[in-house]
Order: structure tokens, then C-alpha cells, then sequence
């Protein structure tokens, strides 16, 4: 071999080397130096001695181009390397314009060239493995899944024997995408996590084609704004590489999620983007997918007009008529099931158009298939729920909803993370929204009051799922604790934090999330509870019930007292949800040291109106039901942003035992786990349960050991932990089964990752992601600490927190600050609450009478509630 082929052949390695990792335009570049070194040129090829390998690099610097957005160009250099390839090399040529023409979404072409590949490769396990690899991506672009994990499952089996790692790993992130087609969404995260691992070690620059898959899983459960966050990092890292047919592909994912989280105008932006740049790419079939996004944000963003007009009825005839276009088009593509998707949103734009009769027909003409993908199956169902509805069958609708409420409920069974259950709600909002607002119409208060239970807070009614043992996890929490423990200790000494720290806690943090997507759930749900269960348990404890609900922007409130239901409208949300986003903010400014006497009054003065504002437009209107104090306990069912309003401080609750739950579902859970007798009323003492208390004070906090002192003091033969011995690792063993455990500790909110919300201990923060790993759920945790019953509210009021982490593993009853509090109203509080609860009493009622005890003019009532059984 002379020196000339050897650098020839040593720059077609480096190329390949290159586009492997996610580098067409550098291994382009290399490809073409060695071409140089042959003499090739474009018009007249090589010379004679080096025209078999000339067509080998040609063949090579064919794919990288057309992974630069060139498709049209890279076959036209395959079909001169055609004329001089030996036979050999013929199974590349056919492999590569095969990958071609699937990029380019010719797909019927794409199948019959890797066909032809298949037998010419069965020398060479590499090319064998390729072609499969690639086979394997086209089965799954047209949905057949079965044939696509055969082809995979071979490819790996091929590529392992060989030790071709990375090839091995890409079938493991398409093994992946099988499950996820196949609706197993944690264990498509598992094998992606794999795959990701493989690349990070052997080429890095895939990693951004991965997001794309990851994404599209979040996105299927419900989880649009992780999806957005991961797509716009991929996004920025593809513009670099310049891998066109990618970006496209990530572009069209990030318009899902925008449209998922309801911003529609984004969501056409990059639709838009998406369909220009296949088109550019020759890719019909991708440019009709994106168009299919477009249509369907155009649909959502007309639903925003509410009068009927005939310029909407127009509007929706034209979204139509083009979902129509573009169902044609997908169909001609072979992408019946996208297809689908189009006509149900033709149909739905025709329904909106007061055209009944031809949506009927549009929805007939839709075969049944099986393995339709779960937000087709939701969408039919939608559709044919808005059909029925608007012909005044309310009854069919109804059952339609419910049907397709159940299909997400099941869903949400197979997941083992929480982030993932509280996702899916999203999948279900417009099917229960739809389902209030008939219920709204045509039914009574209990009617109102089954339906939003049907479709609130369902993730409490999964079985919790203990995360499995795990070296990698255990290995990211020390570090994780190690970094925050320095990140508080620079933020107590007015440092400004290490960015470098901040950036690697953000890191583990995602590192924990998404090894906690890969856990399966345990496929069991609790059922949702018979009205009956409640009204009964309700009847038994004598307390009455606050449900709150919101439709079309306006707050609603269905009451049950003494078995009667009433519905009350309490008027617009906006300005009650203003009300308590300022008294949250005015309290928080409040709990801080060394505020100036003048302000203090001021930001006192706006307390007292924004909670007078809140009792005026909440409970005001529910007196006549509710009664005095001394009538009946109370369990509130909030909503959205008002899950976390500090309760205590409204008038009309003050002095009266009550309580906070998700859903009267999971507060008759809460009542049955909590293993009292539900004959009390909430007066009336309880038995307390065997097990000296857990008291932790932890550092930082200038009344927490005085705090735990004194409460020890209360409970004989309980020690608690102070100081050094404060630890994670011994507060999570005392925790696990506790009777009763208080934790006088700092607390700290985290709105972005809420599972990582924390209580600062002597080593480092215990975060809400422990808990769920407890063997036993303690049976009452008090929290002692600013912040800890924040939550974030995702659709379908799914709440999420630490509050909410140790309700969601099954502990029965929970007190927390909503809010910031000041040390000494903590202090003074809580030793008031252990010295009444320590009789016997309910820690509801004894939190109404330690609140009244300690409250005076000069100091508010604290912002402690009482969440789960009371």
C-alpha cells in the first residue's frame, strides 16, 4: 500500500471517527482532505489506480453532507461512487443511501436499499450492525414497533460479539424509543440513562440527538416544561454541530411542549422553524409532522375565542380544512397513525364550527387501531365527548371522559417516580375540564363534587414505590449534601456562591431525577373512593368539607356539612390568587431580621388587608355552612396556587381545628392510615401510639436545641438529636416508622426542583427525595422550618414538596410553615402545640388551640397548617 492510500485511508477513519460522534461537517472536512490526497475531483472523479477508493471515501463524505441538511447532494455523490465501487464495498454504498433516503423520509426507498445491504454485509459485523441500526429507526418512524426490537435486538447481539461499543449503545437508546412507543416510559428512561452513559465516555457529541428521545418521553408523561429545559440545551449544541435533520426533529419536540404548557404562540414559532427546515432538507414526511403541530396549536389558540362568531366558525373551517391537507399528506408518507391525530383535530375544529354532521363523519371514518399511542386514544375521546356534548348528550360525553380519565389513571400506575405521576394529570386537563364544565351545567353540587375528585391529586392514589437500592444514587447524594453543605456554609458568611458549585449541585440534582424517571410503578392504583366514603367519614368526625375548584378563570366551592352538598360561586380567580401570592411575599419580608420599624408597620398594615381579602372572598361566603368555631372542624380541598395560603390566619378559620388535603380522597386516606378511630369528633383525645418521639434540632437556628429541648422534656425517655449527632443518615433511621417525629431545622424551598426542596442538618440537607425511600411513613412529622410546606401545583392540582413528599408515602398527618417564620414565633408555637397535643388531642384542634394561646396584637398568627388526616 502506498503512502497516499495509507493517509487516504487514515483520513476516511478520522471522518468516520467524527460523524460517529456527532461531527458531519469536522469528519466532511477530513473525508475531503484525504479525496485531495487521491486526486479526486467532483466532475471528474479519481485517478484510475485510486478509483475503488475514491468511491469508498465518496461513499463516506455522502452521509456526512447530508447530515449537514445537503440530502439531494450526498445522493448525487453516491451515485458516482456507484460507477467505480468494487463489490466489496456495495453493501456500504447501499447502507449509506439508505440512511440517506431515511433521513429524508422516503421511507419505502430508505427500506428496499437496506434490504439489498442486509445480505452484502454478512462479512462485516459492523456495516450488519449499521444496517439493522438504521432498519430499525425506519420501523419505528412508521410505528412498527415489533419489527424494529427484532432488528435491534440483533443489532445488538451483532455489534456486542464484534465489540463495536457505540453501535451497541445506539441500540439500546432505540430500545429505548421501542419502549417508549410501547407506552413502558420508565423503562425507555432506564435505557436511555444506559445509552447515555456509553456516550458520554465514547462520544459526547451524540448526546444532544439523545435528549431528543428523553424529551419525547417526558413529554408523553406529562412532564412539558423538563422537556422544554432539555430541548433547548439540545437545540443550542445541534446549531453548533450543524446536524440539520436533528435540530428539525428537536425544533418540532420543543413546539410540543410549549403547546403542552399552553404557550401556543411559541408553540407555532418553532413549528414553523421545524417545517421550513425539512422542507429545505427534501423531508416531506417530517415537514407534515411539524405541519401537524402548527394546526394543532392554531386549534388550541382559537379555543381561546369564546364567543361563537361566524369570523371564529371561518377560522375553525380553515384549521379544517388543513388538518385535512396534512392528514392526506401523512397518510401518503405512511404515517397513518399520525394521520389520526390530524382528522381528530379536523373533527374538532368542525365541531367548533358548528359543522356536527361532518365532524360525526370525519370521527366515523377513523378505524379502530391498535397500539394508537395514549394522546391519540385521549384525543378520540375528547373528540367524541365535545361531539355528544354539543348535541346535548351529556350522558355519552360523560362516559367518554370518564373512560379516558381512567385510561391516564392506569397510566400513572406504571410510573415509580413521583415527578412522572404528578405528570401525567397533564395528559387528562381538557377531558376533566370538559367534564366540569358539564357537570357545571346540568349537575347537582354532588355531582360537581365527584367529578373534580375524580380528576384531582389522582397521584396520591398510586401505591407509593420504595427506589431500589442503588450505588450510583447513593455515591450523587453524598456529594450532593457535601456540595450544598459548602454552598450554605458560603451563603451564612455573605459569600457570594461558587458558580462552579452551583452548577454541579444542578447537575446531581438532574442526575437524580432522572434515575428516579427509570423506576417502574407498581401497576396498582387505589380506587377512586365512593362519595358515600366521604360523606359518611365527614358524618362520623362531624367536620364539614371545602372543595374548591376553578372553571373558565372563576372560583367555585362545593361544601359538604351534616350530608348536605351546596355549590357556591365565589367569584374571579385572578384577584384572590393576587391576594395570596402578596401575603405570601408580605410574610416572607416579615420573618426577615433587622427590617426598619416603619416598614415593618406598612408591610403589617398589608398583611392584615390581603387576609382579610382572602377570608372575604373564601370563607365569607361559606358561614352559613360552616358555622362558628365551635360548630365543626373543617378540611379544605384547595386549588392551584391557593394550596398554600397560610389558613391559620384567616379569621373565619382562627381558633377552628382544620385541616388541608390534595383531594377529599386523599384526606379519607390520610383518616384510614392514620389508624384513629374515626368516631372522634376533633375535641375529643386520641390514643397515642407506642415509640418515644424523634426530636432534631438542626443547625443555623438560634431556638432549635432550646426548641427540642423543651419538647423532650414533654415526652419522658425521648433524646434528642442536637449539634454533630443531628446527621442525615440517623434523623432518616429514626424517621423510618415513627409515631412522631419534629424537626426544628432551616428550610429551604426549591421551586425548580422541588423534590430537592431541604431541611439543613449537621452534614448537609435532608431533601425531599429521601423520604421517599423510607421503609414505614412516619406517622406525624412536624416541621419546624421556613418553607416546608411550599409546594409547586401541577395540572390537576398535583402538588409537589417536601410537605407533600411525606403525605404522598403515606404519613398520615403533617404541620408545616407555608411560609417564612421568625424563630421565636416558631418556637413559641411549637412548644405550645407538643404540650396540648401530648394530652391526647388531635394535632388539628391542638394546633387551632396552641395558635389562639400564643397569638396577641404585637405578633400575627403564625403560618403553620395542618395537612393530610388532622
Amino acid at each position: 500500500m502506498s503512502a497516499t492510500e495509507r493517509r487516504a485511508r487514515e483520513a476516511q477513519r478520522q471522518g468516520r471517527r467524527a460523524g460517529n460522534a456527532g461531527q458531519p461537517a469536522v469528519g466532511a472536512r477530513e473525508v475531503r482532505a484525504g479525496l485531495a490526497e487521491l486526486g479526486w475531483r467532483e466532475d471528474s472523479g479519481a485517478p484510475a489506480l485510486y478509483r475503488t477508493l475514491a468511491a469508498r471515501l465518496v461513499i463516506t463524505l455522502a452521509l456526512l453532507e447530508a447530515e449537514q441538511g445537503r440530502a439531494e447532494y450526498g445522493l448525487r455523490l453516491l451515485a458516482h461512487a456507484e460507477r467505480d465501487v468494487a463489490e466489496s464495498d456495495r453493501g456500504h454504498l447501499h447502507s449509506q443511501r439508505g440512511v440517506i433516503l431515511l433521513r429524508m423520509g422516503r421511507w419505502a426507498a430508505a427500506l428496499t436499499e437496506l434490504a439489498t445491504a442486509e445480505p452484502l454485509a454478512t462479512g462485516d459485523p459492523e456495516l450488519l450492525a449499521s444496517v439493522l441500526l438504521n432498519r430499525s429507526v425506519l420501523h419505528l418512524n412508521t410505528f412498527n414497533v415489533e419489527l424494529a426490537r427484532d432488528d435491534l435486538k440483533r443489532c445488538a447481539l451483532v455489534a456486542d460479539e464484534a465489540r463495536h461499543t457505540l453501535l451497541a449503545a445506539k441500540a439500546t437508546q432505540n430500545l429505548g424509543y421501542c419502549d417508549l412507543l410501547g407506552g413502558d416510559i420508565p423503562a425507555a428512561l432506564q435505557r436511555f440513562d444506559v445509552a447515555a452513559r456509553a456516550y458520554q465516555a465514547i462520544a459526547p457529541g451524540i448526546l444532544p440527538g439523545l435528549e431528543i428521545d428523553r424529551a419525547r418521553a417526558l413529554l408523553a408523561a406529562g412532564l412539558a416544561g423538563e422537556a422544554a429545559t432539555s430541548l433547548d440545551a439540545a437545540i443550542t449544541a445541534l446549531r453548533r454541530q450543524h446536524r440539520d435533520q436533528m435540530l428539525a426533529e428537536a425544533e418540532l419536540s420543543r413546539a410540543q411542549a410549549a403547546q403542552t404548557t399552553g404557550d401556543l404562540a411559541e408553540a407555532r414559532h418553532w413549528a414553523s422553524l421545524a417545517v421550513r427546515r425539512f422542507r429545505a432538507r427534501g423531508n416531506h414526511a417530517w415537514a407534515a409532522l411539524a405541519e401537524l403541530t402548527r394546526v394543532s396549536a392554531s386549534f388550541d389558540a382559537a379555543k381561546f375565542d369564546a364567543a361563537k362568531t361566524s369570523e371564529s366558525h371561518r377560522a375553525y373551517a380553515r384549521i379544517a380544512t388543513q388538518a385535512q391537507q396534512v392528514a392526506a399528506q401523512l397518510r401518503a408518507h405512511g404515517l397513518p397513525t399520525d394521520a389520526v391525530l390530524a382528522d381528530l383535530t379536523a373533527a374538532r375544529a368542525l365541531a367548533a364550527a358548528g359543522r356536527a354532521a361532518d365532524a360525526a363523519r370525519c370521527l366515523a371514518a377513523i378505524r379502530d387501531r391498535r397500539g394508537l399511542p395514549l394522546d391519540a386514544v385521549l384525543l378520540r375521546r375528547l373528540a367524541k365527548a365535545e361531539l355528544a356534548a354539543g348535541a346535548g348528550r351529556t350522558d355519552a360525553a360523560l362516559a367518554e371522559l370518564r373512560s379516558g380519565l381512567a385510561t391516564v389513571h392506569a397510566r400513572r400506575g406504571q410510573f415509580g417516580s413521583l415527578d412522572l405521576q404528578t405528570g401525567a394529570a397533564a395528559l387528562g386537563a381538557e377531558l376533566a375540564d370538559l367534564g366540569l364544565r358539564l357537570m357545571l351545567s346540568c349537575g347537582s353540587p354532588r355531582q360537581v363534587f365527584s367529578w373534580t375528585e375524580r380528576s384531582r391529586a389522582q397521584s396520591f392514589r398510586v401505591l407509593p414505590v420504595r427506589p431500589p437500592a442503588d450505588p450510583h444514587v447513593a455515591a450523587v447524594l453524598t456529594e450532593l449534601r457535601q456540595l450544598s453543605f459548602r454552598i450554605r456554609d458560603a451563603e451564612l458568611a455573605g459569600a457570594p456562591p461558587d458558580a462552579a458549585h452551583l452548577a454541579r449541585r444542578t447537575e446531581l440534582q438532574r442526575q437524580l431525577r432522572e434515575r428516579s424517571w427509570g423506576i417502574g410503578g407498581p401497576g396498582a392504583v387505589h380506587a377512586t373512593p365512593d362519595v358515600a366514603a366521604v360523606t359518611a367519614a365527614l358524618a362520623v368526625t362531624g367536620q364539614a368539607l371545602v372543595s374548591l375548584a376553578v372553571h373558565d378563570k372563576q372560583l367555585l366551592a362545593v361544601t359538604i356539612a351534616g350530608n348536605k352538598f351546596r355549590l357556591t360561586h365565589l367569584g374571579p380567580l385572578a384577584p384572590v390568587a393576587e391576594a395570596a401570592r402578596r401575603l405570601t411575599a408580605d410574610l416572607d419580608v416579615l420573618a426577615g431580621r433587622h427590617l426598619p420599624a416603619r416598614l415593618s408597620v406598612v408591610i403589617s398594615e398589608s398583611v392584615k388587608r390581603r387576609v382579610t381579602e382572602l377570608d372575604a372572598a373564601l370563607l365569607a361566603p361559606l358561614r352559613p355552612v360552616l358555622g362558628s368555631a365551635s360548630d365543626r372542624g373543617v378540611v379544605l380541598i384547595p386549588v392551584g396556587e391557593l394550596a398554600t395560603i397560610p389558613w391559620a390566619m384567616l379569621p373565619s378559620l382562627l381558633g377552628r381545628p382544620f385541616t388541608v388535603c390534595p383531594s377529599a380522597a386523599a384526606w379519607l386516606s390520610a383518616v384510614q392510615a392514620s389508624g384513629q378511630p374515626s368516631g372522634l369528633t376533633p375535641g375529643q383525645t386520641v390514643r397515642q401510639t407506642g415509640g418515644s418521639p424523634l426530636l432534631v434540632a438542626g443547625p443555623g437556628l438560634g431556638h432549635a436545641v432550646s426548641e427540642v429541648t423543651g419538647i423532650a422534656a414533654i415526652y419522658p425517655g425521648s433524646t434528642p438529636l442536637t449539634g454533630a449527632d443531628a446527621t442525615v443518615d440517623a434523623t432518616l433511621r429514626a424517621l423510618d416508622g415513627t409515631p412522631l417525629a419534629h424537626l426544628a431545622t432551616h428550610g429551604h424551598h426549591d421551586h425548580e426542583n422541588v423534590l430537592f426542596s431541604r431541611l439543613d442538618l449537621a452534614d448537609g440537607p435532608l431533601m425531599a427525595y429521601d423520604v421517599q425511600g423510607l421503609s414505614a411513613p412516619p406517622r406525624q412529622v412536624v416541621l419546624s422550618a421556613c418553607d416546608a410546606g411550599r409546594a409547586v401545583v401541577r395540572v390537576g392540582d398535583e402538588l409537589l414538596g417536601f410537605t407533600a413528599a411525606l403525605l404522598h408515602i403515606g404519613t398520615p398527618t403533617v404541620i408545616s410553615s407555608v411560609t417564612r417564620v421568625a424563630d421565636e414565633v416558631a418556637f413559641g408555637l411549637m412548644t405550645a402545640y407538643h404540650q396540648v397535643l401530648s394530652t391526647g388531642t388531635r394535632p388539628a384542634t391542638a394546633l387551632a388551640l396552641a395558635t389562639t394561646s400564643v397569638a396577641t396584637s404585637d405578633a400575627p398568627v403564625a403560618p403553620f397548617v395542618c395537612f393530610g388526616a388532622g
